[in-house]
């Protein structure tokens, strides 16, 4: 599955939830290891959540027990739940697929466009 365009961004009030989307295309590649990534603005982009093709998941430590990454093979999409927001979590998120697992490096194969987060005290 190749992963197109991330949606479900948008400005928010610290403390809210948002559910981020990422639907994909079917690919005849496997692809079934997938991971969400974001970028702050003028700095590096992270690894937050990854799954495997098993359905393990791995977070950073800077969203671990607030985000939770999910997929739903019949849709064919990816999802993020973000609860808790804080504003050091404004950044633009896009996820990312490969076949072999890299957890929450950055060498997946392919990656879809992004979604703006924007989280104001």
């Amino acid at each position: 599955q190749v992963p197109s365009v991330a949606s479900g961004g948008g400005s928010v009030q610290s403390g809210v939830a948002l559910k981020l989307s990422c639907p994909a295309s079917r690919s005849p590649y496997r692809t079934e290891c997938m991971a969400w990534f974001r970028q702050p603005h003028g700095k590096e982009r992270e690894g937050i959540a990854s799954i495997d093709g098993a359905g393990s998941t791995n977070y950073a430590n800077s969203v671990k027990g607030r985000f939770t990454i999910s997929r739903d093979s019949a849709k064919n999409t990816l999802y993020l739940q973000m609860n808790t927001l804080k504003p050091e979590d404004t950044a633009m998120y896009s996820c990312a697929a490969a076949a072999v697992y890299y957890g929450l490096g950055e060498a997946y194969t392919y990656w879809g466009q992004g979604t703006q987060v924007t989280v104001s005290s």
